[in-house]
């Protein structure tokens, strides 16, 4: 099914509207036996971004096209979809950047829903296996929990994440094998490991050593190339490996 819209769905600018051409994965549990493409071309603006040409679909064709979005701002991650073959997050990528033929999926490796929604569980339950909040049974008084600035360098790139699930839906092992933790659970345990406040290192390290863990990494680094944050990712799983084998922490 092909639709056309010749209106903009955006504020009025000084950029000419282009035509932009959506393929997008389409899949209802209730009605259909397997997924199905539908097509839709639209007008937009180079400087429109690619939820705004999901926002045109489904406020102007089809009000049963399902999608996740809520801050539109790259900031809470709900809407990564996989977008020309790649995981990206639909509020931050322009259609001058991406190009006028959008192929839109929902992101891989975990249970879609419906349309482009998938269900988040697996991922938040393997997220919450590595204990992601700070760990400290020592009481600290009147004083705050103080750390040198240096300390605060060693885990300040994984403290970016916001649980997307870009860089975990990008890996082939996750793909294959359900019960890898992985890149986003460990990103954020590296996050407390190296947190010199926290008190559960250990625990953590011997939770990330057992056959679901990191070691089941194999370096593709397309979770590093799918983020985004720009988090060295695939450094932050090589640095907790490290961790491991030589307790540098």
């Amino acid at each position: 099914m092909t639709v056309t819209d010749q209106s903009s769905p955006q504020i009025d600018s000084h950029e000419a509207e282009v035509k932009v051409h959506l393929k997008i994965k389409r899949y209802n549990p209730e009605v259909d036996t397997r997924p199905h493409w539908q097509e839709y071309d639209i007008m937009l603006k180079p400087g429109d971004r690619v939820l705004d040409a999901l926002h045109a679909v489904k406020w102007k064709f089809d009000g049963t096209l399902s999608f996740r979005r809520s801050c539109a701002h790259g900031v809470c991650g709900s809407d990564a979809l996989v977008i020309n073959g790649e995981n990206k997050l639909a509020c931050v990528n322009l259609i001058r950047n991406i190009g006028t033929d959008l192929t839109i999926e929902p992101i891989r490796g975990l249970p879609v829903i419906k349309d482009l929604i998938v269900d988040m569980e697996p991922f938040f339950a393997q997220y919450r296996s590595v204990l992601p909040y700070l760990i400290a049974n020592d009481d600290p008084g009147y004083k705050e929990r103080l750390q040198s600035q240096s300390d605060r360098e060693k885990y300040d790139d994984t403290t970016k994440c916001i649980l997307c699930a870009c860089c975990t839906t990008s890996c082939p092992v996750y793909w294959a094998n359900d019960e890898y933790v992985g890149p986003a659970a460990i990103v954020n345990a590296h996050r407390f490991i190296f947190d010199s406040r926290d008190q559960a290192t250990t625990e953590r390290l011997d939770i990330l050593n057992q056959k679901s863990g990191v070691w089941r990494c194999r370096t593709s680094f397309n979770c590093t190339e799918a983020c985004p944050r720009g988090i060295s990712v695939t450094k932050a799983i090589e640095e907790v490996k490290r961790a491991i084998l030589y307790d540098r922490v």
